[in-house]
């Protein structure tokens, strides 16, 4: 066994280094269309941990996720816009995460004393409350029209195509740059997630979730837990709005609305509640699978292409009802969702793999019955 535990993790490790290299030469081979995917699916995975900690950690439900996503993307436009302070764009960006994680804190005492149907109701009103906020504050958020995005800038590299640049004969505009800067946000999520779960604080939520009593008898302080997870949530959230801003160029209210929430959480329940892979592989699949279908709609029966009437439904909708039948497939057959499903096929391929006893070696064989001696009776 101790044999098998450094092969395990160097296997492990160079599946990761493999796919850290095929993920960074993506951006020399594919064009715009696939690179705009990655990018929303790596801002998706971003606030979809965030919920993912919220929700499948610590048991909280929330269907306010839009609204700290929305506080994120205005907190930077607005704070690297005219008008506005216009910081320098990566002064906004670490600002506006803290800002979402303020107005995610604004609300913790609500998240600290509230939980179950409750809580998804009073977080619910927040979507409502921001959007209704987006609409009528025109000075900061441009109205019903929206902002355009200020692009980012990091010591004098800008994350647009205001400025030329060729990588090995590959002209790099701002979906190859903006996928870099994805990929670094996404990786420091990703181990920053892990650590929390694997940290005693992950423990603590871990407790709370299972039972609110036994955590408090064990020492776990469960309004402050509560509340703390609901901030990280929130300043993840934040970093995905920051993500998705720099991704559209242009954010409107309509965005930011149920629908947006309602797909966060069909994200982590199809990825797998509690897992930061689950997260990533529901958000993958929540946001590439109604993009695709607007590019081959053409191609899919039943399906009408943008901008026409044939067909029975549009793609946006068709999208919504196959993962809206992906979640019923998850709940009923496989609860722990795409990372549990995977989990299982590895531990069943593991078995298979594993090498037969010596030929030479045979069990130990056990007596028959009538070799066994029968108990005399007792006089």
């Amino acid at each position: 066994m101790s044999e098998r535990l450094p092969r395990a993790r160097a296997i492990r490790l160079g599946w990761t280094c493999a796919a850290v290299a095929v993920l960074c030469a993506l951006p020399f081979y594919l064009d715009a269309f696939w690179l705009r995917i990655g990018l929303f699916s790596m801002a998706a995975a971003v606030g979809a941990v965030g919920l993912g900690l919220l929700s499948g950690t610590a048991g909280q439900l929330s269907l306010g996720h839009a609204f700290f996503l929305a506080v994120g993307a205005y907190g930077y436009v607005w704070l690297a816009g005219e008008p506005g302070p216009g910081l320098p764009t990566a002064v906004a960006a670490v600002l506006a995460v803290l800002l979402a994680g303020a107005a995610g804190g604004l609300f913790s005492p609500v998240a600290g004393r509230v939980r179950g149907i409750y809580l998804g109701v009073a977080t619910l009103a927040l979507v409502f409350l921001g959007h209704h906020v987006l609409l009528t504050a025109d000075s900061v958020t441009g109205g019903f029209n929206g902002r355009s995005v200020p692009p980012l800038e990091l010591g004098g590299f800008s994350f647009s195509t205001d400025s030329e640049l060729t990588l090995l004969g590959v002209p790099f505009g701002a979906e190859e740059r903006l996928w870099y800067l994805g990929l670094a946000l996404f990786a420091v999520t990703w181990f920053t997630a892990r650590g929390i779960l694997r940290s005693r604080p992950g423990r603590a939520l871990v407790a709370l979730r299972d039972s609110e009593t036994a955590a408090a008898v064990m020492g776990v302080n469960v309004s402050r837990y509560r509340s703390a997870a609901f901030v990280v949530s929130s300043m993840y959230a934040g970093l995905a709005g920051v993500l998705l801003a720099l991704s559209f160029r242009r954010v409107v209210p309509d965005y930011f609305g149920l629908v947006l929430s309602v797909d966060y959480l069909a994200m982590i329940v199809i990825g797998g509640l509690g897992s930061v892979a689950g997260a990533t592989a529901g958000a993958v699949f929540v946001t590439t699978l109604p993009l695709l279908m607007t590019r081959y709609a053409d191609q899919l029966p039943l399906v009408a292409a943008p901008g026409t009437t044939d067909g029975t439904v549009g793609p946006t909708e068709a999208a919504r009802y196959l993962y809206g039948a992906a979640i019923v497939l998850i709940l009923l057959f496989a609860p722990d969702g795409l990372h549990g499903l995977a989990r299982r096929l590895r531990a069943r391929l593991r078995r298979r793999g594993a090498a037969p006893p010596p030929s030479g070696t045979t069990a130990p064989s056990q007596p028959t019955a009538s070799a066994v001696r029968a108990k005399e009776p007792t006089p």
